[in-house]
């Protein structure tokens, strides 16, 4: 059986946007991630202000490493984001996805996005469909 670690360094390998975001992955445990990620200039919208996306897409990433470290394909089926404050270019971002409910068919995760600062930023929330396929 493979190590939720490994099934999330097989993701990783393969995911080519969390790459381009520049994550890093910090910790994995069974349900769980935290990963990070620093704001780069081109990361900001046409206002001069990052774009909500990368707090998004980081959380997208935290989730699925969470959701699919079991080895079992696990696919959103709905998620959610509030921004609760600013964020500004060269901020060091920490996403960590603790898992609410592990059913046998859908699982339930909250992500908690924050700034090197510790000031929470965002918070996401997300249900993901549980296929029975395996990763590796």
């Amino acid at each position: 059986m493979n190590s939720p670690q490994q099934v999330v360094a097989h993701m990783m390998e393969h995911d080519r946007f969390s790459q381009w975001l520049g994550i890093e992955v910090l910790e994995i445990q069974e349900g769980y991630s935290r990963i990070q990620m620093t704001v780069r200039p081109e990361m900001v919208n046409g206002f001069g202000i990052v774009h909500g996306g990368i707090a998004f897409s980081l959380a997208d990433s935290a989730f699925a490493f969470a959701c699919n470290n079991r080895n079992n394909l696990s696919v959103a089926l709905d998620t959610s984001i509030n921004f609760t404050k600013a964020i500004q270019v060269g901020n060091v971002l920490t996403a960590e996805a603790k898992e609410i409910h592990n059913g046998r068919s859908t699982g339930l995760y909250h992500i908690a996005i924050s700034n090197q600062d510790h000031e929470q930023v965002a918070h996401f929330k997300g249900t993901c469909f549980r296929t029975g396929k395996t990763l590796l």
